[in-house]
């Protein structure tokens, strides 16, 4: 690059005195110093281990800029400031050298207490570097800070000294060493104590050792820097910025855009701090960058980073039409625009949030099952919002059923920036079409089936949370006080108690979502405590009675059966698995029952439904047999369709895997739209066309079947035309597979 400013170095000891007398100062677009207190400890394990801790990107500043990019002091800073360079690349690297060598009384960064580091110098000696380096947060650093003597006597030395302003604080600190282990050795030569002067003789040179390299290091340990001039603008600075922070350690997608943003006029920052508080139910630090990603998806339909950035105000997005010929559209035109989509963006998450909190059952942040849905949740609410009145219901009710589809099959528990993008674009044409079912919906059936919720036992898992959310949904209440679950007392407690199931090493067991249930904890310490439930709630119908015992605990979808199973004494690991296996049903129920379509039908639209699940299956056999179970036959787009959705399948079931080797299983992946692509599509035509006559009409009768099934699947009243097309329809794929009906 012509006329690039080449690096330049100084030694350790002039960046302290740069770092002690206020000369770097940190732009607002940064982000804030975050470091944990072990990264700062092995900051200094590579300084004085003469490691390379990598270049400084510094701009030589002035009043104006200082001023324009609202430059503050480094972290912990009580000093006169000296403002002289802008850090664009090491704020984290010399906040840290700040914090340690300086020892500001502050806590450490999301700490409530204050860490000071130390050097053994014994270790230090002995060549043991991994333990030489140490810090403390309790009274006992402060206390070794404040005296000289405890520090020599444990040979700990503060790198606060480093720091110290006065003069001479090192030398000073050797000094007293010095003498504190030669009167160390002196008394102990007078006692006649050997051992204590060998140990005495072995700590002075130590010192002497530890001193001399303390000197080599602040004078020759070299950091590299490079200096940008003044002159440059400040957006060039700012895409440098976002740059040099690609590479290394990545800054997310909020930190680029708040630098890019700047010079538009738009302080990012400052609107996120102003917005954060209502937001603080999402406890994640990808919360801003969930705002960023909504309005993306409402502008534009994509929210991954490449799409985020065509959120600049006057930024040119490409866009293709259909006759292959290039446009470029500006989604937002000026800094003012763009703040006012920000305040759309963040009413639509308050909104989910409302939504998570009163109808889906998260009460609290640690009983939502995913922070990562909230963008996807937040616009299909908007959605939802925007539909015609009369039938908003209907798409509340569709983004209910995607959202309970999502949470059970663990939809979003990996990468999830494709799939928000792609479930926005489902759902949204799903409120449009009713025919138009996202296959997460058909693939929440077939999960259903092989629900195994016993080992369900890490509580941070979607669908752990989910069955919480549903107790919560159910109305269950305390067994004690009779109150709803508060968000700040509530928690998942042991039915069965935890002790027992050590006793009996039941392992992780013990803690399955079946035999969790949401108590306060004054309940738990109160009834259940580590009795067996046939002592609690005998005890408890005595309080009560059993009728209204029964009636609480079928709120926290425990059967009769259950509740007898409960009642057994002695209790064995045989009832225990009786109590899951009942407990499992009663679950499993009401996990089904979530789904808007499950409401009663009457018993002929059963009757249709059933013979409706008859031809899908035929179907998917037809297929099978007709290519020999060779998968690779299907169309590609097909079989990557199937293949991803059996990958998200497999994150929750890995034990499917063997199974869903097999064609005429991998087939159950696929929705009705794709079997009928399949059957009447060029590729394997030929194979069906004997048993279904042309393609235009098999066309037909498929059109007339999906109608008919949407609608009973979907609770949806059929029209007498739909129903009637559809009987025909039945009648015709039963006709051409050779299904008989029962008489």
């Amino acid at each position: 690059m012509k006329n690039a400013p080449k690096p330049d170095h100084l030694s350790l000891d002039s960046l302290l005195s740069r770092l002690r007398e206020g000369h770097f100062v940190i732009p607002d677009f940064q982000r804030e110093f975050e470091w944990e207190p072990k990264d700062i400890l092995e900051l200094m394990r590579s300084l004085f281990l003469d490691y390379y801790i990598g270049s400084l990107l510094l701009w030589k500043g002035s009043r104006e800029t200082f001023d324009a990019l609202a430059c503050e002091a480094l972290n912990g800073f009580d000093g006169r400031e000296n403002r002289q360079h802008i850090v664009l690349d090491g704020q984290q690297r010399l906040s840290a050298m700040y914090y340690a060598f300086m020892a500001p009384p502050i806590p450490a960064p999301n700490k409530k207490s204050r860490y000071l580091y130390f050097i053994r110098i014994d270790k230090w000696a002995n060549d043991e570097p991994d333990e030489a380096f140490e810090y403390d947060w309790t009274s006992r650093g402060i206390n070794l800070l404040a005296s000289s003597d405890k520090q020599y006597e444990e040979r700990l030395f503060p790198l606060a000294t480093i720091g110290d302003s006065r003069r001479f604080a090192i030398p000073n600190w050797f000094q007293g060493y010095d003498q504190f282990w030669k009167a160390k050795r002196q008394d102990a030569h007078a006692s006649g104590r050997p051992s204590e002067v060998d140990e005495a003789e072995r700590s002075i040179k130590q010192g002497l050792q530890f001193c001399d390299h303390l000197d080599e290091l602040l004078t020759n340990y070299q950091v590299a820097y490079i200096e940008l001039d003044e002159d440059l603008d400040i957006d060039k600075i700012c895409d440098t910025f976002t740059r040099i922070n690609t590479r290394g350690i990545r800054l997310d997608i909020f930190d680029l855009m708040n630098a890019l943003l700047r010079p538009k006029g738009v302080n990012l920052k400052k609107m996120w701090r102003e917005v954060e508080p209502d937001l603080e139910f999402i406890k994640s630090g990808n919360a801003n960058v969930y705002v960023l990603q909504v309005m993306s998806l409402l502008v534009q339909g994509y929210c991954s980073p490449k799409y985020i950035y065509y959120l600049l105000p006057g930024a040119k997005r490409a866009v293709r039409g259909t006759d292959g010929s290039l446009t470029y559209r500006t989604l937002i035109s000026d800094g003012d625009d763009f703040k006012r989509r920000w305040s759309e963006s963040v009413k639509a998450i308050k909104y989910a949030i409302s939504r998570l909190r009163n109808d889906y059952g998260a009460i609290s942040p640690r009983f939502l099952p995913y922070n990562s849905i909230v963008p996807a949740l937040s616009v299909a609410l908007q959605a939802a919002n925007t539909a015609p009145s009369s039938s908003q219901p209907a798409a509340f009710r569709k983004v209910q059923d995607w959202y309970w589809a999502s949470v059970f099959t663990n939809r979003y528990s990996g990468a999830v920036e494709s799939t928000t993008s792609r479930d926005v674009l489902d759902v949204t044409q799903w409120i449009k079409d009713d025919d138009a079912e996202p296959h997460v919906i058909s693939e929440f059936s077939d999960w259903l089936r092989d629900l195994n919720l016993r080992d369900e036992t890490r509580t941070g898992r979607a669908t752990y949370k989910g069955v919480l959310n549903l107790l919560v949904k159910n109305k269950a209440r305390d067994w004690v006080n009779d109150a709803q679950p508060m968000a700040d007392d509530v928690d998942d407690h042991h039915i069965i108690p935890a002790s027992w199931g050590r006793a009996n090493d039941l392992g992780s067991w013990i803690d399955s979502i079946l035999n969790r249930t949401l108590l306060s904890k004054e309940t738990n310490r109160v009834i259940i405590q580590n009795h067996m439930p046939s002592a609690y709630l005998r005890d408890w119908i005595t309080d009560q009675d059993e009728g209204r015992v029964r009636e609480i605990l079928h709120k926290h979808m425990i059967s009769d059966e259950a509740f007898k199973i409960l009642r057994r004494d002695p209790f064995g690991r045989a009832d225990y698995d009786d109590f899951l296996a009942k407990r499992q049903d009663t679950i499993q129920e009401a996990i089904h029952g979530l789904l808007a379509r499950q409401v009663d039908i009457s018993p002929k639209l059963r009757d249709l439904d059933s013979r409706i699940e008859a031809i899908e299956v035929e179907l998917r056999h037809l297929i099978d047999q007709e290519v020999d179970g060779d998968e690779g036959q299907l169309p590609g787009h097909l079989r990557a369709r199937i293949g991803e959705r059996i990958k998200g399948a497999l994150r929750t079931q890995p034990g499917l895997a063997d199974e869903l080797k097999l064609l005429s299983r991998r087939l159950e992946y696929a929705d009705l739209g794709e079997i009928q692509g399949v059957i009447v599509g060029k590729t394997l035509w030929g194979s069906f066309k004997s048993r279904f006559g042309t393609p235009q009409h098999a066309q037909q009768r498929f059109g007339q079947f999906g109608k008919l099934r949407n609608a009973i699947r979907h609770s949806r009243e059929a029209d007498a035309v739909t129903q009637k097309d559809g009987e025909a329809a039945i009648l015709w794929f039963e006709q051409m597979l050779g299904i008989r009906r029962p008489s």
